[in-house]
């Protein structure tokens, strides 16, 4: 809910106050969300402390992340950085979602991946089967 909020306020463009309810969110619960990272319906984070998700993320609906996950950039330019989670994904633990990558419907990423390409739908991504760096 409180990610919601500083979104909000992202998009009136009260961007200082979205950024400074942003942080005072991270520090009470240990989640960064960057106030303009779009989020779906249904989206739960289990055990939360360490998640990061940037700006230019945007995540689907039904979503679920596990504790220290990060979806991040690969560099600082302009533009869409930050991955694209399609609906009914998992992500593990410690996982980590870089660049303007999409992850498709329902796929499913172990712990401690470091996942830098396109993920198809419905698959599973882990060392044994489909390691991607």
């Amino acid at each position: 809910w409180g990610h919601r909020i500083s979104h909000f306020l992202w998009r009136i463009n009260l961007k200082l106050i979205a950024r400074i309810h942003s942080n005072l969110l991270r520090s009470a619960t240990g989640i960064e969300i960057h106030p303009a990272a779009k989020i779906g319906r249904r989206f739960f984070i289990d055990h939360g402390m360490g998640v990061v998700i940037g700006a230019t993320a945007v995540v689907g609906d039904d979503v679920m992340i596990y504790h220290d996950v990060t979806l991040g950039a690969r560099g600082i330019g302009s533009g869409k950085r930050h991955p694209t989670i399609g609906n009914n994904v998992v992500i593990g633990a410690g996982a980590r979602v870089l660049g303007d990558i999409k992850v498709g419907e329902g796929a499913k990423i172990s712990a401690n991946m470091v996942v830098t390409k396109e993920v198809p739908a419905k698959t599973s991504v882990d060392s044994s089967e489909f390691f991607v760096i």
